[in-house]
């Protein structure tokens, strides 16, 4: 079978959904082919259902650690059951996929099952899983492949040896764990995994934990989660992993010193790399960058002008909602409508541990390397009336500034829901609002925003609650 279309989408995942949602909104007969998961890893083993995991394992920390300060008395044991936790996850998880399939009905978008390769610049083959294959021809694509875990050299997945797929996807828990890298995945599953009772430990090559974060950032989480009683091992590398079928055991060195963590579990959590193998890219003339990702222009275009790539597989943000946003971008440039081009520093950050952490822009030491008359105010949650309600005081907002002009340059937060507290300065820097217009914005009372008010407010001269 063969069908012709105005705009093909390949892979269905955030980026990938929402490129075909807006290519049918401005009129073109749209396609997507997705091979395996429709909604993408973030739908269906990553940021949905692992927030799930994470709110179950706040309930966990609360009646293990904080009963007592909130008056919650228990008689005989209080026990957890991971399992479901895990159903309840899946449940989530699956509500939202069947979402995606409403979405692609309401619009009117055809909808390919199988693995799709590019037989030319202006075709793909979609191979089904029955064995047959559906010809697809267009005058546009949008590639939105996405990406797979980045693995240690040498290593491979199996039983124990598992990256956040298996992990996600697993009803049953070790006792012990070894997690490979300390940014967004690896804290996330760090929290999960020892509130239910599971040994673990981080490894992080860097100095620090979640280190594309702010130094301070990093420094309180790091803080917090030894005060959990999770072991952290920084600047450490790993230099093996075998899996002798009960357990693993992982080599790591730190300053010439080798030593062997031996657990049930390791969880390699040190990054992603895009996926271009396997989809017939060079019969398209699509061109990969040094680091092998989709090498694209600020509207998403690759060096074949009605080709575009969006998400991870073009390396630049390896976020969803970054996905989202180049897929809007693709699709409007195709029809030739207003648009925008991303910068991608401002683009927010949000990671899900506990306490959370949420991040725009420039870090202090980025922002003064760039030059910039630096300006920084922190506002600590410990002098938030919300946060005290929440019994979670903790944390702190961090602005940064150019101080000759006013304008945002970054801001960095730990702590309580942080993650829902930047669109108001991501909103400002991208309309140049200098930091005496947000101070003259209204917050209600009590809230945590008013950490983000008065944080502005210092920079702007008149700090109030501190």
């Amino acid at each position: 079978m063969s069908e012709h279309f105005d705009v093909v989408v390949l892979g269905a995942g955030p980026g990938g959904y929402t490129a075909a949602v807006r290519a049918a909104q401005l009129g073109y007969d749209t396609a997507v082919i997705e091979e395996r998961y429709w909604g993408g890893v973030c739908l269906n083993v990553g940021c949905i259902p692992s927030k799930a995991l994470l709110r179950n394992a706040e309930l966990a920390h609360l009646f293990t650690s904080e009963a007592k300060t909130f008056g919650i008395q228990t008689t005989g044991d209080v026990t957890f059951d991971y399992g479901a936790a895990y159903q309840r996850s899946r449940k989530v998880a699956d509500g939202r996929v069947k979402g995606i399939h409403y979405l692609m009905k309401k619009n009117a978008i055809a909808q390919f099952n199988g693995r799709g390769s590019f037989t030319g610049p202006n075709s793909i083959d979609v191979r089904r899983a029955d064995g047959e294959t559906d010809t697809v021809t267009f005058d546009h694509c949008i590639i939105a492949s996405g990406a797979s875990p980045k693995l240690l050299p040498g290593t491979q997945r199996s039983q124990n040896v598992v990256t956040y797929e298996e992990q996600i996807l697993a009803e049953e828990l070790p006792d012990s764990i070894v997690v490979a890298g300390a940014g967004a995945i690896g804290v996330e599953f760090a929290y999960v995994l020892h509130n239910y009772g599971v040994k673990v430990t981080i490894v992080e090559f860097a100095d620090r934990m979640v280190p594309a974060e702010d130094e301070e950032v990093s420094a309180e989480l790091a803080r917090r989660y030894r005060k959990l009683g999770v072991d952290v091992l920084t600047s450490t590398k790993v230099e093996s992993i075998e899996d002798n079928g009960t357990g693993v055991r992982v080599t790591v060195s730190k300053e010439g010193q080798q030593q062997v963590l031996e657990a049930d579990k390791v969880l390699q959590a040190m990054g992603f790399v895009p996926n271009v193998e396997g989809f017939g890219l060079e019969n398209a003339g699509v061109r990969l960058t040094e680091r092998g990702a989709i090498d694209v222009d600020g509207r998403g275009r690759t060096n074949v002008g009605h080709i575009f790539a969006i998400g991870d597989v073009t390396a630049k943000l390896m976020l969803a909602h970054a996905a989202e946003s180049m897929a809007m971008i693709a699709a409007e440039t195709i029809a030739d409508a207003e648009t925008m081009e991303l910068d991608f520093r401002m683009i927010p950050r949000a990671t899900y541990c506990q306490p959370q952490i949420a991040s725009f822009g420039l870090t202090e030491q980025e922002a003064r390397d760039a030059g910039h008359d630096v300006q920084v105010q922190k506002f600590p949650f410990t002098a938030n009336g919300k946060a005290h309600g929440l019994a979670e005081p903790v944390g702190f907002v961090k602005v940064i500034a150019d101080s000759e002009h006013g304008e945002f340059l970054g801001a960095h937060l730990i702590g309580p829901e942080v993650t829902e507290l930047l669109p108001e300065l991501t909103l400002a820097q991208q309309w140049d609002l200098t930091v005496h217009e947000v101070a003259r914005n209204v917050h209600a009372h009590p809230t945590l925003g008013e950490a983000v008010k008065e944080a502005v407010h210092g920079l702007a001269g008149h700090m109030i609650n501190m």
